[in-house]
């Protein structure tokens, strides 16, 4: 199509100037060629102009509907990035959130640790606990823990307790501290380390 509007532009330009170079004004026969020729032009000019529009009008459609394609393609993948997304936050949030029955297990297991049972009695310990004797020898030996253990009762101890509580439980608990930077805490987990290590 565009071949052909070239053409049609072509020939109407050669039917245009080639009567005023080629015929004479003076022979009747050259002004009637003349006339034809500027008919001719007129009507290759006007040819080529209907094609032109044409392929402009197309060239206008094609870029509307590349611009729909376009729009379609961006819409279609923000539609599955914002799926994508949710979907993986939705998977995300199953993974963190724990199961009613994880919940429940674990609170059943705080209650049993920090929650005193009264009709029980406390086991006694298998060697009496050392209080600290204002008669006793001048010879001392190293206590562990605030109930002032010597180093085999308090092993003994920690073995029992390493079952239900973990490393930071059982030093709290036997040497009546909270996990931090104190010196009291510092302190109780050298006697911790010095005792597990041996």
């Amino acid at each position: 199509m565009q071949l052909k509007m070239w053409v049609l532009t072509g020939a109407a330009v050669t039917l245009w100037l080639a009567p005023l170079v080629a015929l004479n004004k003076r022979i009747g026969w050259h002004k009637s060629m003349q006339g034809l020729s500027l008919c001719g032009a007129v009507a290759c000019a006007v040819g080529g102009g209907n094609i032109a529009r044409k392929l402009a009008d197309q060239a206008e459609i094609e870029a509307l509907k590349l611009r729909a394609v376009k729009a379609d393609v961006e819409d279609e993948i923000a539609t599955e990035v914002y799926v994508s997304r949710t979907q993986r936050q939705q998977e995300a949030e199953a993974i963190l959130a724990p199961s009613n029955a994880e919940m429940e297990e674990v609170r059943e297991r705080l209650e049993a640790l920090y929650k005193p049972e009264p009709s029980k009695p406390a086991e006694p310990l298998v060697q009496p606990l050392n209080q600290p004797d204002d008669n006793a020898l001048a010879v001392e030996e190293e206590t562990f823990t605030s109930l002032n253990l010597t180093k085999n009762q308090a092993i003994e101890l920690i073995q029992k307790l390493r079952s239900e509580l973990n490393q930071t439980q059982t030093i709290e608990k036997l040497w009546e501290c909270k996990k931090g930077g104190s010196e009291a805490w510092k302190r109780a987990y050298a006697q911790f380390k010095s005792l597990m290590d041996e």
